[in-house]
């Protein structure tokens, strides 16, 4: 039987829940609220009062064209999710339901790529991508957002998968279903919460990134992230236009996660009640 809470320690509970969950929020809401205020009042001080004014978002579009850097985040981080999957899919399958000796060790070595420091492989990285062509450019960036998020999805992958009984890919087999149907439609559809989540956290993830596409893109490729960085300058930051770029790259992905929120924490809770 389910244990009795009462009524006290229910309201003391969301009471606590809601004010961490205030806490977590209040950044986001204090840099739209920047966004709203002049630069003079961005620097006056802590204020949740703003001016109201919208010169910072007409600043942003006039200096910086917000739609070119948006597409090039929108192609970057989806396309690097979809290849990511379309690997990571097959790797974890034969790692969750064909293991060998050395699973675990992949699964470790990968895990591992995440431990160390990204500007330590800096300078190499930077000189191949100048010397194949691919230093600012869309397709550049998808390919190191790919390699970066990869161990990630796999990692996730194969946790879903594990959930899965073997029993029912082996009745498959016997049914005469070749490995491409036992993956794309047996295995694929069981694991479509385990992959959505997947998927909207890579999105996420590659969205975010900012260490990698302020470096390996100038103007052809920048994304948002670099949008946000070319407002920090030698003349100083300007923070309400700082809000303002920032506003405008966190919404997207703010009203994706709003809406695929029950999707998002049926993925991340999948298997852990049976």
């Amino acid at each position: 039987m389910a244990r009795a809470i009462s009524t006290r320690r229910k309201i003391g509970f969301t009471i606590a829940a809601w004010a961490v969950a205030f806490v977590i929020f209040f950044p986001i809401l204090y840099t739209v609220l920047t966004s709203f205020k002049t630069e003079a009042e961005a620097i006056a001080g802590i204020s949740l009062v703003p001016s109201g004014t919208f010169e910072n978002y007409v600043e942003v579009q006039s200096q910086r064209d917000y739609f070119k850097p948006f597409m090039n985040s929108v192609v970057i981080s989806v396309g690097s999710t979809l290849i990511a999957l379309l690997i990571a899919i097959p790797s974890a399958w034969s790692m969750a339901f064909s293991p060998t000796k050395r699973t675990k060790d992949v699964l470790m070595w990968m895990l591992s790529t995440k431990m160390m420091p990204a500007v330590g492989v800096l300078v190499p990285m930077y000189l191949l991508f100048r010397d194949t062509g691919l230093l600012d450019t869309r397709l550049g960036l998808t390919i190191i957002l790919t390699l970066i998020n990869l161990p990630i999805v796999i990692w996730m992958l194969y946790t879903y998968f594990r959930e899965i009984p073997g029993e029912i890919l082996e009745a498959a087999r016997m049914d005469g279903a070749t490995l491409f149907n036992e993956i794309v439609y047996v295995l694929t559809p069981m694991a479509v919460p385990g992959i959505a989540s997947t998927l909207l956290l890579n999105i996420i993830l590659a969205w975010n990134e900012a260490f990698w596409s302020i470096r390996l893109s100038a103007a052809n490729a920048a994304p948002l992230t670099a949008l946000i960085a070319s407002f920090s300058s030698p003349q100083g930051l300007f923070w309400a236009k700082l809000s303002a770029a920032s506003t405008l790259a966190i919404a997207p992905i703010l009203i994706m996660g709003w809406f695929s929120q029950r999707q998002l924490v049926r993925g991340l809770t999948f298997g852990a009640v049976k």
